[in-house]
């Protein structure tokens, strides 16, 4: 099963590299440019908020347990 976390964390190792990578090939004010476009893609206001807007395994749904949700699920009305 593949959580949110996992894959952020993925995203984050590569982010990391492609930047020192960038750090050490782009003068300090394209470095500036290129990290802020970076973040931004692949950030919070990014790839992120779009990941965090899909139904992940194991994340709760607003007003809902995991005992609920199974019991929704398979059609059972006791919890």
């Amino acid at each position: 099963m593949v959580t949110l976390e996992a894959v952020l964390d993925l995203i984050n190792q590569r982010l990391n590299r492609v930047l020192t990578v960038a750090q050490a090939a782009l003068p300090p004010e394209q470095f500036k440019a290129f990290r802020r476009v970076a973040l931004d893609e692949f950030g919070h206001s990014g790839l992120r908020s779009e990941l965090m807007a899909l139904d992940w395994a194991g994340k709760e749904r607003a007003g809902q347990d995991r005992s609920e949700r199974r019991c929704a699920m398979s059609g059972s009305d006791t919890g």
